[in-house]
């Protein structure tokens, strides 16, 4: 099932058990608006080449639209749709103010140099400025983009409308980007894994973890609960996969893999299968990279208490009902990555004041929305009987539809 789908029918099922009217829940479901829009730049050897820009910006009843921009060859619109319908309800979980959307153009970036990159986003920025903006649509990084491809877009964008640091987060320091805003993801996840096991009457140190991806957020994520003292088992990612039953030294792993552009050959762990990550003995699953990576073919085979989905859509619904009947706790994507966007949502509020935070006020400020937002989401398991999963997807949606009631937009 495609991430359209499962979000449909996780959106549908949640607007069941709030009892929303058809109406509104409808409404809901349909994007505020859909841009397509042709790039054409001349290459570095002069010809012209012409890819195809999208942004699909889904709701702004609590706030401007936010949610990255990927440059991917596979920039999908439906995938696109999916993703920004799943930046509304997300933001609502994190209670940020703000609505959904996503965007992106297909091109492959590693085939473009670093100066047709810059061209092709000048442009895209060009045809899409007047449609985006600090109270209106606010992008970020995403698959493919970075803090420069953000600094370009804020460039190109401040010739049209004077300087405006607020119009893209994920920025460079040095133009009005937040500390703290590299590791937000993987910190975040590991507030959520706090909260959660606290919940259960656990902590972080001691507990073995396994972590299926080691790109920024699976890094990041590795290494907060190495610091913690929780023990770092497995680890995978593209170029392989390495394993240490008596935990992994992340920092030495870290420095291997930027010295070598690889996890394998690794001295302090032995080498396994990127497949046998996700079925690795541990407390704790942490998917870090793909969706759709817990199927039906190896749901049955978890043996991990926890599944933390740092990722979008790591589960798929077949995996989701294997999982729960196993009692294995999945948390959901839509709150466990939210770190990102909450401390994307703080760097914006410090380029609308102004006035720039210390890195430590970041860090507590996050702790203290993930830490609430999970409260609020077991609250809403409780009063309606359901899983994590749904009783995140309930109070976002929830929140969302009472903006879109509030404003009178469900005539």
């Amino acid at each position: 099932m495609n991430a359209l789908a499962a979000t449909n029918r996780n959106f549908r099922q949640a607007a069941r058990i709030l009892g929303l009217d058809s109406k509104i829940e409808r409404s809901l479901l349909i994007p505020f608006r859909e841009i397509k829009v042709e790039c054409t730049i001349p290459k570095d050897d002069g010809t012209l080449v012409s890819y195809v820009g999208f942004r699909v910006q889904h709701d702004n009843a609590r706030g401007p639209m936010k949610g990255g921009i990927r440059y991917h060859p596979e920039v999908d619109p439906d995938e696109v749709n999916a993703l920004a319908q799943l930046m509304t309800w997300k933001t609502a979980v994190a209670d940020i103010p703000y609505g959904g959307a996503k965007g992106g153009i297909g091109c492959t970036p590693k085939e473009l140099s670093t100066s047709e990159l810059e061209r092709l986003t000048r442009v895209f920025t060009q045809k899409i400025h007047d449609l985006i903006g600090v109270n209106t649509d606010v992008p970020a990084p995403d698959m493919g983009t970075n803090a420069q491809t953000m600094a370009w877009i804020l460039d190109e964008y401040s010739k049209f409308h004077g300087h405006s640091p607020a119009v893209v987060t994920g920025k460079p320091i040095d133009l009005g980007g937040s500390l703290g805003r590299e590791a937000a993801t993987g910190r975040g996840v590991v507030y959520a894994t706090e909260a959660l096991l606290a919940e259960h009457g656990k902590s972080i140190k001691g507990l073995t973890f396994a972590i299926q991806g080691f790109g920024n957020v699976g890094s990041w994520a590795s290494r907060l609960i190495h610091e913690k003292g929780g023990k770092v088992i497995a680890v995978s990612d593209i170029t392989g996969a390495v394993k240490n039953l008596n935990g992994i030294d992340i920092p030495a792993l870290i420095q291997h893999k930027e010295s070598t552009g690889k996890l394998t050959d690794f001295d302090g762990a032995d080498s396994m299968d990127s497949n046998d990550v996700l079925t690795h003995e541990c407390d704790v699953l942490i998917p870090c990279a793909l969706g759709g990576v817990l199927n039906r073919e190896n749901a049955g085979d978890v043996k991990a208490k926890f599944i933390i989905e740092a990722a979008n859509h790591p589960t798929d619904p077949d995996a989701d009902e294997i999982l729960s009947k196993k009692g294995v706790i999945i948390l959901p994507d839509i709150y466990a990555n939210a770190g990102g966007v909450t401390v994307s949502y703080f760097e914006w509020v410090q380029n609308i004041q102004g006035f720039m935070w210390e890195e430590e006020k970041v860090n507590q400020e996050l702790k203290r929305y993930m830490t609430k937002a999970f409260h609020n989401i077991k609250g809403m398991c409780q009063s309606h009987d359901c899983n994590l999963r749904m009783g995140a997807f309930t109070l976002g949606v929830n929140r969302v539809a009472r903006a879109t009631l509030l404003r009178g937009w469900e005539a």
